[in-house]
């Protein structure tokens, strides 16, 4: 599965027409099927979460070495395929196949994700594992190549944007091999790329919505300094409206007679000053986001909240 190409084409040996456009591109040669099971590193008491199963050539191999295969499908007809093939088998019973789209299903416990997935819903299936609960040991996915490198760019490389830094503030990445696009059946116009993500465990002690919020907006312009990323008066807007929330509640929560203890906000205040401010005693001014790792967002971000300044 995955791609981008469009339209639908036939595959007479089943008889099915796959659907390129809903990234159906199915995985046909056995080396990479054995080579991806063999890097996940699969236990016997495993329960394995796959998601775009297609015609099964990897569930079935995954089936013969560990306990459950959990495989999530949206097209009824390669669900039909996908039981065909185990029926009558040893293999059945270890079988549990849920009908629907991934990113609106709760996803069940695993142990570890395996999957080809519809290149399409790479970005929100990545965000969905890993915050999802409980914690998996680590999942093995086919992405379409340039997605798969940016997951593993570093600062300072062209492909490193906040898709890059969300990814690994929460996981550890590795780009695992490249898939060459005669492996799949039809071929899609892109070449592919095998990653695992590995959770980190536990997760950062921060707050992923403040986090990303920092992050989206030095990203909307990572070539730009900070300065002039958060002189935007979108920006500026949402900023000031969470600095008066976080007064209003910081007075009514800090004391019983906020009428006295007010933390007043003075009347010519401007967030753009204060935003300015924390961005020179923080040193990041004349950063730029193309250039700054994890370490520094933290610093970052620390240093808006202890001034009141939230971003979620």
């Amino acid at each position: 599965r995955g791609g981008l190409a469009a339209g639908v084409t036939p595959l007479s040996a089943l008889g099915i027409l796959f659907n390129t456009g809903a990234g159906q591109h199915i995985l046909k040669n056995p080396l990479v099927v054995n080579s991806i099971i063999e890097k996940a590193a699969l236990r016997r008491t495993d329960v394995v979460l796959e998601v775009g199963p297609g015609t099964g050539n990897l569930t079935v191999k995954m089936l013969e070495k560990v306990k459950k295969v959990i495989a999530c499908e949206i097209d009824p007809r390669l669900v039909g395929e996908l039981q065909k093939r185990v029926q009558g088998t040893c293999l059945a019973n270890r079988l549990e196949i849920k009908v629907g789209d991934i990113l609106k299903t709760d996803l069940p416990f695993f142990d570890a994700c395996v999957a080809n997935l519809p290149y399409q819903i790479s970005s929100p299936f990545v965000f969905k594992l890993l915050l999802h609960r409980p914690f998996f040991r680590c999942a093995i996915l086919m992405f379409q190549r340039e997605f798969a490198l940016r997951l593993v760019a570093k600062p300072g490389t062209k492909l490193y944007c906040r898709l890059s830094i969300n990814t690994q503030l929460l996981a550890r990445v590795d780009h695992l091999m490249k898939v060459g696009k005669n492996n799949f059946r039809p071929p899609p116009k892109v070449e592919s790329s095998v990653v695992r993500i590995e959770p980190k465990n536990p997760p950062p002690p921060i707050n992923f919505q403040e986090w990303d919020g920092l992050v989206r907006i030095a990203f909307v312009r990572k070539n730009k300094t900070l300065s002039a990323a958060f002189k935007s008066s979108a920006v500026e807007q949402l900023l000031d409206h969470n600095y008066r929330i976080h007064c209003s509640l910081h007075n009514t929560k800090m004391n019983l007679y906020p009428v006295f203890h007010q933390q007043e906000i003075p009347e010519n205040f401007k967030i753009a000053e204060k935003i300015q401010t924390v961005l020179k005693n923080t040193g990041y001014s004349e950063k730029r986001a193309r250039s700054m790792d994890i370490d520094d967002f933290i610093r970052l971000l620390h240093g808006f909240n202890s001034e009141g300044i939230h971003f979620s």
